[in-house]
């Protein structure tokens, strides 16, 4: 394994040297702040366009002797003498603009912004700590699969510039989620590349706080990393702990690849949602025990616990013991003081999708731990089981989430009914609507998905600090007197960036198949900027009904190529490696390309990630979500599509279902559906084409004299100024705050919201 990044430094401004230039660029690089500062990110491409948009490294192991990285400043740099960075900044002019960015940067992470002056509270000395098993901050940092982790890393983004005092914990997997690579035939395959650390913004956690460390020879490090250690009854798994800065927040992620660990417990970190139930359990007691102890040996000790998901329930029973042995508390006593100080966050809204684990499993595993909690088996299985006295009942993640919290939500207003509908089981003397759960609804960082074209045009027209006061109403009430023509213009723009990434993404595909030249050729002419066009970037699990489109063939025939009117469609997605449905769906979309009919007017792009997700929902016209209701707990990418003017056209679920008035989109359905799935899926077949028949095609193409479709530029003002403000990360953890984590640490008696 590589060397990993020396953070220390030296220190501008306390007498010492002042920084050069070349170190200004490593610290800026060291703390992913610069991941949503456009203008950093502009700075680092500047060095080296090519370079920065795609960097090809040599790997010598068993899964791929090449990767592709790309926008990742530290990879960049390393290719880049400090002496050759001096003279290519001095040559570009880039000395005042790398000046003020580490300045900026230096304000930021030692200032309190007045928010969190005005509304952290007790919070200030009781911290909170929010459990994860992915956060996705960057494309650069491949330690995520989806939308949870982005929901992650949105949050402590927020979080960091709210200034909310918030420390984070996770999983270092150093392979990451897998690459999608897509046969000839369509067929997803999955490529898993071992991560160069070196060019993370990784430091090792030293053990400064007298814990006793594990004697070993450290491979990659030094002998006084910090090392967390987890007794089960076969074995003992031992992480060392790495942080990561993301702006004020600190991530704290674990690591099992070291020496002293068997075979099997060195891959545990290695992928994301990789292995069997084993590895699984093993992974959650890492991050969930491993992740309390950590915190405790760093100095940490938090007022509040926030698991977020089931996977990181076992936190709460570490809490209990640590409680037990330095308060001298009883098992029922620690348990429901830890309850108190736990927010747990729900986002399953299937039974199936939700981690249980076998009797044995959890003897195990937990045998250990419950032998310190003082507790039997029998008990210990009761806190995962809806019938405690029911034997055959596997363990369950989210039972224990919820019986181990007394703050529960769901990710929005429908799917927290869908979640009391789920576990009133818990509570079976309570009416439905009166089940312990509520909904606090996701949001997404705004500075993190809106296009810093269509931020620059918000900064002449909205009010001077919209984007400090993003939450308010107030802030975004300017976006309907923007020039319309000015707004068509800056979409436009985007969507031809859009059109050009995906030619890139295209060729680049072909290339890799080794497909012949007519075919790599043609892929410079796929889509038309001028052409209405709809995206839809998601898993593809067969609940989000990818391919309902595809249910009437000649109809979208007809759709894609109307002379008058035509429409496009750019799809990406990555199906789990284990479900062969997800994956005959992508085959069945991706193979469109071979129907001269589609051709040029539906294209997939391989590797769904941040990037390309940036891409998308920064150009297209449409954003498309046609799930199965009530199956969409949330979702997050419409809201982020909403950011750049796209419109949603999407079924009545999760976050739409309380977003959509009838002016600022199009809802596929009425919010209904039939207890027959397959009459369900007709139904909204139905009702997607007709919406775009009837709907979305005439209003896009409805254009006056000067070729401007003001009906459609009117709907992209409704949406923007009844969105961004009401599904922005900012206002989620402001949420957090006010109606969990002030509560959980003391400092409020505030409900959740049902």
């Amino acid at each position: 394994m590589a060397p990993e990044n020396n953070l220390s430094g030296r220190n501008a401004g306390s007498g010492s040297v002042p920084l050069t230039l070349s170190e200004k660029c490593t610290k800026l690089a060291n703390n992913l702040w610069w991941t949503w500062h456009p203008e950093v990110i502009d700075l680092f491409r500047s060095l080296d366009p090519s370079q920065w948009r795609h960097i090809e490294i040599e790997k010598e192991h068993e899964f791929s002797k090449k990767r592709f990285i790309s926008h990742n400043p530290i990879a960049l740099l390393s290719r880049i003498q400090p002496e050759e960075l001096e003279s290519r900044v001095s040559d570009l002019v880039l000395n005042t603009r790398i000046d003020q960015a580490y300045r900026r940067m230096q304000e930021y992470v030692n200032n309190t912004p007045a928010w969190a002056q005005r509304h952290v509270g007790v919070l200030g000395s009781k911290k909170v700590a929010y459990f994860s098993l992915e956060f996705g901050v960057h494309e650069a940092v491949p330690i995520y699969s989806g939308g949870l982790g982005v929901l992650a890393g949105d949050h402590i983004k927020s979080a960091s510039d709210l200034g909310v005092p918030l420390v984070a914990i996770g999983l270092f997997y150093d392979q990451g989620y897998f690459t999608q690579e897509l046969d000839i035939d369509g067929w997803q395959d999955q490529k898993y590349h071992k991560t160069r650390v070196d060019y993370l913004p990784l430091e090792t956690v030293k053990n400064t706080a007298g814990s006793k460390l594990v004697k070993r020879t450290v491979k990659d490090g030094d002998a006084d990393t910090l090392v967390v250690s987890i007794k089960t009854r076969s074995n003992t798994i031992h992480a060392k702990v790495r942080k990561m800065q993301v702006g004020r927040v600190e991530l704290y992620l674990l690591d099992t690849d070291l020496e002293e660990n068997s075979e099997e417990d060195r891959s545990l970190t290695s992928r994301l949602y990789g292995g069997d139930n084993r590895t699984r359990i093993r992974q959650e007691i890492v991050s969930g025990i491993g992740g309390v102890k950590a915190l405790r040996e760093i100095g940490i000790h938090p007022g509040v616990f926030h698991l977020n998901e089931g996977h990181n329930a076992f936190a709460a029973l570490e809490a209990v013991r640590q409680m037990m042995e330095e308060d001298g508390k009883s098992f029922d006593d620690a348990v429901a003081e830890v309850a108190q100080h736990t927010v747990f966050t729900t986002h399953t809204p299937v039974p199936a999708g939700h981690d249980r684990f076998s009797s044995e499993l959890i003897e195990e595993h937990l045998g250990q731990l419950r032998d310190e909690l003082g507790i039997s088996h029998h008990q210990l299985m009761s806190l995962g089981r809806v019938d405690p006295n029911n034997n055959d009942e596997p363990f369950c993640m989210t039972v224990l989430g919820l019986k181990l919290s007394r703050y529960a939500n769901a990710v929005a207003s429908l799917h927290g009914y869908v979640s009391r509908k789920m576990w009133h089981c818990l509570w079976p003397a309570r009416q439905e609507d009166e089940v312990p759960i509520g909904h606090i609804t996701n949001g997404v960082h705004v500075p993190s998905w809106m296009a810093w074209q269509m931020k620059t045009l918000f900064e002449r027209n909205l009010q001077s600090g919209w984007s400090d006061e993003q939450m308010d109403e107030e802030a975004w009430a300017g976006v309907r007197k923007i020039d319309k023509g000015e707004l068509w213009e800056t979409h436009n723009a985007l969507k031809t960036l859009l059109v050009s990434f995906v030619r890139r993404r295209l060729n680049r595909q072909c290339q890799r198949r080794g497909e012949s030249m007519a075919v790599i050729d043609k892929t410079w002419n796929v889509l038309d900027p001028q052409v209405l066009t709809i995206g839809f970037g998601r898993r593809f699990a067969t609940y989000k009904r990818a391919t309902l489109l595809l249910s009437d063939i000649d109809r979208l025939d007809k759709l894609c190529n109307n002379p008058e009117k035509p429409v496009q469609f750019i799809f990406s997605g990555k199906a789990h490696p284990a479900d062969n449905p997800g994956k005959e769906f992508i085959q069945m979309v991706a193979n469109l390309r071979n129907d001269p009919r589609f051709a040029n007017r539906f294209v997939f792009v391989e590797d769904y990630d941040i990037n390309v997700c940036r891409h998308m929902v920064q150009g297209v016209d449409v954003w498309l979500n046609n799930p199965r209701r009530p199956l969409e707990a949330s979702g997050t990418s419409g809201m982020k599509a909403v950011l750049n003017g796209a419109l949603n056209l999407s079924i009545l679920d999760g976050w739409w279902a309380e977003a959509y008035d009838g002016t600022n989109g199009f809802s596929i359905g009425h919010g209904t559906q039939n207890v027959d799935d397959a009459k369900t899926d007709a139904r909204d077949a139905e009702s997607l084409f007709e919406t775009l028949e009837n709907e979305v095609i005439p209003c896009f193409y409805k254009v006056d004299e000067h070729g401007l479709p003001g009906d459609w530029v009117e709907k992209m003002q409704n949406s923007i100024s009844t969105l961004a403000w009401r599904f922005s990360a900012n206002r989620m953890v402001s949420d957090y705050v006010t109606e969990a984590y002030l509560p959980a640490a003391g400092g409020c008696s505030c409900r959740m919201k049902h």
